[in-house]
């Protein structure tokens, strides 16, 4: 086909008026996609903003309820003293564990006087320690002075005792340190708080934990920093800060905390305390981890009694899981030559040098006391999860992704 000048400047007008629509539709496009940019961020902006405001204000109802309670604590203590002038608080704080129980049993002290005057002890560290995440100081806590001549047989009969804030207690929060469990009090306490009360003692605060736990310090966003009660410019070790802060100093004779990779033995050794971490499943827990509750205290004698007073029928019966083979006290009062295992590294992980030295110097100090120390066998489980982690990432990630399919949901 021959096309002719005038077919051209026909086709050329007839095309114009698209390219112009075409260019039109462009323009409006891009200017449509701009305002739904500009409108995506702005909504992501607001909810933002939105989710920090309640973020904020859910920080500030936890500190607020913590204050109040603090405040009622401080009432009910100089309520207590103006009734009780002959009360010997100074007295009370020196008895060890042992000797407090033993004069609670015979009448010389009454759990008002012990809990009065380690609630007053806690308010002069609180201001300057940190240690606290909640004070039980409420309906809750004046229940338990009522009901605690009901369970005077109990190894822990008026004690005052503190607890690890990741351990549930009615009507409470157990948040972990996590603003997103704010305002979620537990339904009922946790197996470890019945026995507990059961045994007569009184918890009566929860003490600061890290955020999310997993740290050898303790600080969240929601509580702040909870530091070493010998040296304020230094931590007090996590996860369980709270607690080595507050037994440290003075401030309570027992407490409760939680040990994966030593939430417990860091802080006990940081706060100069004691403390125990039981094989993982001798005790109840409920979580993901392996992670084990056990005591914290000023002295030894102290772990052991109260790993005596929580392995009990009562707690046999709320949670079968658990084994039910009471604390051996004849075995660990003894005075027989024990026969104990030792690993320097487990033949995959080396420690550190002065780890290592102070692995040796502990065996050499307990050869001297007459026990026999030998080498334990390594764990034939460690193999498999060794050579895992030498695998590439990538190789990771597809097997993980496609075993996901496969593996069944937990059973809790």
């Amino acid at each position: 086909m021959i096309y002719s000048p005038r077919t051209k400047t026909k086709t050329t007008q007839n095309t114009e008026p698209f390219i112009k629509r075409v260019k039109m539709d462009n323009w409006t496009a891009a200017l449509l996609t701009g305002v739904a940019c500009i409108v995506g961020y702005l909504v992501v902006r607001v909810k933002k903003i939105n989710s920090l405001r309640q973020a904020e204000e859910k920080i500030q109802r936890a500190r607020n309820r913590r204050d109040e309670s603090l405040q009622r604590a401080e009432q009910a203590v100089l309520r207590y003293k103006q009734s009780h002038p002959t009360t010997d608080s100074a007295f009370i704080l020196t008895l060890s564990l042992s000797e407090l129980t033993q004069q609670l049993k015979e009448g010389s002290l009454t759990p008002e006087d012990v809990l009065y005057s380690y609630m007053e002890k806690v308010q002069c560290f609180q201001q300057e320690f940190n240690i606290l995440q909640n004070k039980l100081i409420s309906n809750c806590l004046l229940d338990q002075l009522t009901t605690v001549g009901s369970n005077k047989d109990g190894l822990l009969y008026g004690v005052p005792v503190s607890i690890k804030e990741n351990l549930a207690f009615k009507n409470h929060d157990c948040s972990c340190g996590v603003i997103i469990n704010l305002d979620q009090p537990a339904e009922k306490d946790s197996v470890l708080v019945q026995v507990l009360k059961k045994q007569g003692a009184i918890p009566f605060v929860k003490t600061n934990l890290p955020q999310g736990l997993l740290s050898c310090d303790c600080s969240n966003p929601i509580y702040g920093q909870t530091v070493n009660p010998h040296n304020p410019q230094k931590t007090s070790g996590g996860s369980t800060g709270g607690e080595g802060a507050l037994i440290g100093g003075g401030g309570s004779l027992l407490g409760i905390g939680t040990d994966l990779g030593g939430s417990i033995r860091i802080p006990a050794s940081f706060c100069g305390i004691c403390g125990f971490k039981p094989t993982a499943g001798r005790l109840r827990w409920v979580s993901f981890m392996l992670s084990s509750p056990g005591p914290m205290a000023r002295d030894v004698d102290s772990l052991a009694l109260c790993m005596q007073a929580l392995l009990c029928d009562h707690m046999f019966s709320l949670d079968p899981t658990v084994p039910p083979l009471p604390f051996n006290m004849e075995v660990y009062r003894t005075t027989k030559p024990l026969r104990i295992g030792c690993l320097e590294n487990d033949g995959y992980m080396h420690p550190s040098p002065s780890m290592a030295r102070g692995v040796r110097e502990v065996k050499a100090l307990l050869e001297q006391a007459g026990h026999t120390v030998r080498r334990g066998p390594e764990d034939p489980c460690l193999k498999g999860q060794f050579h895992r982690y030498r695998l590439p990432k990538w190789y990771k990630t597809i097997h993980s992704f496609l075993l996901k399919s496969k593996v069944s949901p937990p059973i809790l």
